[in-house]
């Protein structure tokens, strides 16, 4: 039984090696990736319509997605994930991505970091999403009071590798001073920036109008997520 199992999940992860490097092999002129149908074929301003409708229904707590949940993985998605969305937010355990826009499992492909801040990382996550997965939307997403920004606003000291995450932030904090929810909002605004500026692959579906990427921010508060641009 247990022979069973690894070499279920070495075919898995032989699948999804696969995927990735057909995404790669595409970025460099070699091939086309073999794309995934999302779970709904969204146009880019549809599926940034499906995911704010989501939120209305879970600031309003009207929530449908969790009665999806157990269909779902019964319906063995282990197998694949078709993801229409795909959401850079913050690492906060304030912000669970698939509640705010009431959506369920394998409906958004989400990448986390603290201060939702683009990497090289982050940049291959989201392309393997547009790329191979098919999503048509991209969301940056802050949210409001990011313990993040707000460490690297007051600049005291921070053990470990937290402060590496500081000089992400300095342009938002350049722009808006001392306001920490202005600087959060440029800092999404900018990531998402980063985001269509630094990947040819993503700026490549973009010129095709068959991606688009979003900043916004959500309120811990109310629950509402903002588009801010």
């Amino acid at each position: 039984m247990e022979q069973r199992h690894l070499e279920t999940r070495r075919d898995l992860l032989g699948r999804q090696a696969v995927a990735l490097g057909a995404a790669f092999l595409a970025e460099a002129g070699c091939g086309t990736p073999t794309r995934v149908h999302a779970q709904a074929q969204f146009k880019p301003d549809a599926a940034l319509k499906e995911l704010l409708a989501g939120n209305k229904r879970f600031a309003s707590g009207r929530m449908t997605a969790l009665d999806e949940d157990l269909k779902i993985l019964k319906q063995k998605t282990v197998d694949q994930q078709q993801p229409f969305a795909a959401v850079l937010s913050c690492a906060d355990s304030r912000v669970p991505v698939e509640f705010i826009f009431g959506q369920s499992i394998g409906h958004i492909f989400v990448s986390r970091v603290a201060g939702n801040v683009v990497s090289s990382e982050i940049i291959a996550s989201l392309e393997y999403g547009a790329a191979v997965l098919g999503t048509s939307v991209i969301l940056v997403m802050g949210h409001t009071n990011c313990g993040a920004v707000k460490a690297a606003m007051e600049g005291k000291a921070a053990p470990g590798q937290i402060s590496t995450l500081f000089r992400h932030f300095q342009p938002a904090l350049e722009q808006a001073g001392s306001n920490l929810e202005a600087a959060i909002e440029s800092n999404a605004k900018m990531q998402s920036d980063l985001l269509r500026k630094g990947s040819t692959v993503i700026a490549g579906l973009l010129t095709e109008n068959k991606i688009k990427v979003a900043a916004a921010s959500y309120s811990l508060d109310s629950g509402e997520v903002t588009l801010l641009e």
